[in-house]
């Protein structure tokens, strides 16, 4: 029997549960307008999500509707790993019902968790064919998913009575949650999401003026500043075959990889310099920087490529890449010599804490390296003190220890999920760049699933739609739920 502590308890979590997932119906809004305006047949489809998702959130939210409390840590995790899973079953609802698609319940859930989690991985071919409102809905999706749905909920919520802090820190990416730009938690949401708009609105801008229409123009600026991937056609951005929209889309990837921290920090200070000053953003700019530089050497050397077709082509699909983009203009999976492996392994840096990539963060690799590094210099001076810092700044050994505890759990969660793919019968290179792709929210892999995951099993495609998940809320969020100090008064 529950404590009347735990009752409450139990009704907050409710309460805050029915009020998100009645939000989220709002978002069928835009992909039901689209299919209107195209007449394309997909109303019933987003009536039902739409209604569906209202009405589990009411009936969640009514009979609790009275309970007035805050909401702690712990809640906060439970919250939003619940409410990922909610969301991604509601999304799902369009994907599987359209007469369109020919999806199982496992791929409708993989492709609405695809979308969501900004990994971009697809089970649909034949992409060019379908309706401009389903395929306005994908695209729609990475967008809501790119900063977060709870990090908008947060400057909502308030309104309601229900503080935001709690579900900020369980849901924002990077080592240090704590971390706000302004001293209220709901003007710091506010403040992300304007720059998140002002960077989509501008790439919807640029990629009109560069020959898009204006659908595939507010679709791809979607994909491109969720760094999600998801395209209106089957080539993808290769589709277009415009050197301007590659060039545009770089420009965005790299700006949508970088800590929003730093673009509002910019913005507020009128100075570039914050930038540079920036550790983790050196970081960034020198890892893609030296990947593209050999990417495209190797690509000219190798002699299948002339000078400008490897420049255009090494440097998007390594920004692409490792950025955990995932758009493509051409079957880099067939690339010589070790170039696919090297651009996978890119996706496990991924972006910058506090951006819309996937990855382990740049920050988290660099603590690794220069922890690496301390313990090399201990082995030569044993009684020196030395710390790891980042630019003047000394960390604390917590911090420490948490980055190698992630790590940790990284790697002994990629070997488990691939292991699994792998006694589903798949090949090495597929289960390894399967497991890589959808945990670091990447997208395209190799082998079988470098073009799209159609040839998946479902208990494959559950398999890595947990990896999505576990990408998308940095491990520990999910695992936390499994301890059994979680469940512990």
């Amino acid at each position: 029997m529950l404590s009347a502590a735990d009752k409450r308890r139990v009704h907050i979590l409710q309460r805050v549960l029915g009020l998100l997932s009645a939000l989220f119906s709002v978002t069928m809004l835009p992909p039901l307008a689209v299919a209107l305006w195209y007449g394309d047949g997909g109303v019933r489809e987003f009536l039902a999500g739409g209604c569906l998702s209202l009405l589990i959130g009411l009936l969640l939210y009514w009979p609790v509707r009275h309970e007035r409390s805050s909401i702690g840590l712990r809640d906060g995790y439970l919250i939003v790993t619940l409410f990922w899973a909610v969301l991604g079953f509601c999304g799902s609802i369009p994907l599987y019902v359209s007469d369109s698609l020919d999806l199982s319940f496992a791929g409708a859930l993989f492709e609405s968790l695809s979308g969501l989690t900004t990994t971009g991985a697809t089970v649909i071919v034949g992409l060019d064919e379908l309706p401009h409102s389903l395929l306005f809905y994908r695209q729609f999706l990475q967008w809501l998913g790119g900063m977060g749905i709870i990090v908008l909920a947060v400057a909502i919520l308030p309104m309601f009575g229900i503080g935001g802090m709690q579900l900020y820190r369980a849901e924002a990416p990077g080592p240090n949650k704590d971390a706000k730009l302004t001293p209220r938690i709901a003007e710091t949401a506010k403040f992300l999401w304007y720059i998140y708009m002002a960077l989509t609105l501008s790439c919807t801008l640029a990629y009109f003026f560069a020959g898009m229409s204006a659908f595939d123009a507010i679709g791809h600026a979607f994909s491109t500043v969720a760094i999600g991937g998801f395209s209106s056609y089957d080539a993808s951005l290769g589709h277009f075959d415009s050197r301007i929209i590659e060039w545009i889309a770089v420009c965005f990837m790299l700006l949508s990889g970088v800590n929003f921290a730093l673009h509002f920090l910019a913005w507020r200070g009128r100075d570039l310099r914050s930038y540079y000053r920036d550790a983790e953003f050196r970081a960034y700019a020198v890892i893609i920087a030296s990947a593209a530089v050999i990417t495209v050497l190797y690509l000219y050397i190798s002699g299948g490529f002339g000078f400008w077709r490897a420049l255009n082509s090494g440097v998007f699909h390594t920004v692409s890449i490792a950025t955990t983009t995932g758009f493509t203009t051409g079957e880099y999976a067939s690339w010589p010599s070790f170039l696919p492996v090297l651009l996978l392994f890119t996706s496990f840096v991924g972006g910058c804490a506090g951006s819309t990539g996937g990855g382990m963060k740049v920050i988290r690799v660099l603590l690794l390296f220069k922890q690496g590094l301390r313990e090399l210099t201990r082995l030569v001076h044993p009684n020196a003190k030395l710390h790891v810092k980042i630019g003047s700044h000394v960390l604390p050994e917590q911090t420490q220890n948490v980055v190698w505890g992630f790590f940790a759990a990284y790697v002994g969660l990629f070997l488990l999920l691939m292991l699994l793919v792998l006694a589903a019968g798949h090949d090495q290179e597929t289960a390894f760049s399967a497991v890589a792709a959808t945990m670091n929210n990447l997208g395209p892999g190799l082998g079988k699933v470098g073009a799209n995951y159609a040839s998946m099993d479902d208990f494959s495609l559950v398999i890595l739609t947990l990896a999505m998940l576990l990408g998308r809320l940095e491990i520990f969020t999910l695992l936390v739920l499994l301890t059994p100090a979680f469940w512990r008064k």
